[in-house]
């Protein structure tokens, strides 16, 4: 089990560890809903040190990420985010990942930690054009802040106006007196915030700083429980339940991240889906009876045929009702549409839902 540059950090504060994708990471400090509640009315801080950073060089880099991923990353400009995601041969996806615009022919890639050896064994499989590629994920801690105070408290540790940086911009700036420090206006959580790359001698300092810069903002420490409801709220896919290599992105409602006038591993398979239509599509779920929709649960019609099952489910902290995500048969996909979920072998409505469940 790996640790992060701030696992000791987390200790201190009282966090309850638990493993996640290989790492020893915090899970929740005070609780999940009193986390969640932070985020959105005041300021959170996150280790989020698990994910992957590979950065791409050379003349060839742009062909490769276009060749491994579904979005047009030649419409990228310095300084710009793109999400994305990866196919496989058969069109499911290998991970979802951001792709940041350094220089010209320069990318870091940020991919899921539970799949930094899958997308890199994938992106050199597929480096036909000897683009240097470099694992840059153990070195690197990514500190996510995330809240309507966000800005106020990263403010105070640098000259640069972060209100300048746009959503799914970055800039490299000195930050706590270190230079150079990637700072992204981009997150997880549907609050605003940003997400900070820096080495790991440099983490704890700068999470120190942080969380004093956050004080008078009523800053709060945030496990992966509350990161977990808070996208779930918003609709955001997590890998290895709401998306994996079985799953195309049109199913999971990314065709907006996959452009079809480009070439890339699996379009022509893509092309047919979405000439045809999905035969299932991923949706929201809102419970209409008590009851909480978990992932794997099942779901069925009125008549009690099974037309889909649960991906990923929470109590909503916000709604302080059951919300869920999941694939069913697209027939019965229409928003509005009364479907059971299966609890404890008993059967509670639900009905299909807007995403996200709650408002940016």
């Amino acid at each position: 089990m790996k640790d992060t540059a701030l696992t000791e950090v987390h200790r201190a504060l009282g966090a309850k560890m638990a493993p996640f994708a290989g790492y020893n990471m915090p899970i929740q400090y005070e609780g999940i809903n009193a986390e969640h509640e932070a985020v959105r009315e005041t300021v959170g801080i996150f280790d989020i040190s698990h994910m992957g950073e590979f950065l791409i060089k050379g003349e060839h880099s742009l062909e490769l990420i276009q060749r491994v991923t579904t979005n047009d990353a030649s419409k990228l400009k310095i300084g710009q985010v793109q999400y994305t995601c990866m196919t496989n041969e058969h069109g499911g996806i290998i991970d979802d990942l951001l792709v940041y615009m350094l220089d010209h022919g320069s990318y870091m890639l940020v991919v899921n930690a539970s799949n930094i050896e899958k997308d890199w064994g994938w992106l050199n499989l597929n480096n036909l054009y000897q683009a240097d590629i470099t694992d840059r994920s153990a070195a690197i801690s990514l500190i996510s802040v995330q809240g309507p105070y966000a800005i106020d408290t990263l403010q105070k540790l640098t000259k640069t106006d972060l209100s300048e940086i746009p959503y799914y911009h970055f800039n490299s700036i000195e930050l706590n007196g270190v230079p150079n420090v990637i700072v992204s206006n981009t997150g997880y959580t549907g609050a605003s915030g940003f997400e900070v790359y820096v080495e790991n001698s440099e983490a704890k300092a700068l999470w120190d700083a942080i969380f004093s810069a956050g004080r008078g903002f009523r800053i709060r420490p945030i496990g992966l429980g509350a990161r977990d409801t808070l996208r779930l709220e918003m609709g955001f896919c997590l890998y290895g339940n709401d998306i994996d290599d079985t799953t195309t992105p049109l199913e999971a409602g990314l065709g907006w991240i996959t452009k079809l006038n480009k070439d890339f591993t699996a379009k022509d398979i893509l092309q047919v889906q979405r000439d045809y239509g999905p035969k299932k599509k991923l949706i929201g779920i809102e419970m209409l009876d008590r009851g909480i929709p978990r992932h794997g649960y099942r779901i069925f019609n009125a008549e009690h045929e099974i037309i889909g099952h649960i991906t990923s489910g929470t109590q909503s902290p916000t709604l302080k009702t059951g919300i869920g995500m999941g694939y069913v048969n697209i027939d019965y996909a229409q928003l509005g549409t009364i479907v059971y979920i299966e609890i404890r072998n008993q059967f509670h409505g639900a009905r299909i839902a807007n995403l996200p469940f709650v408002k940016r």
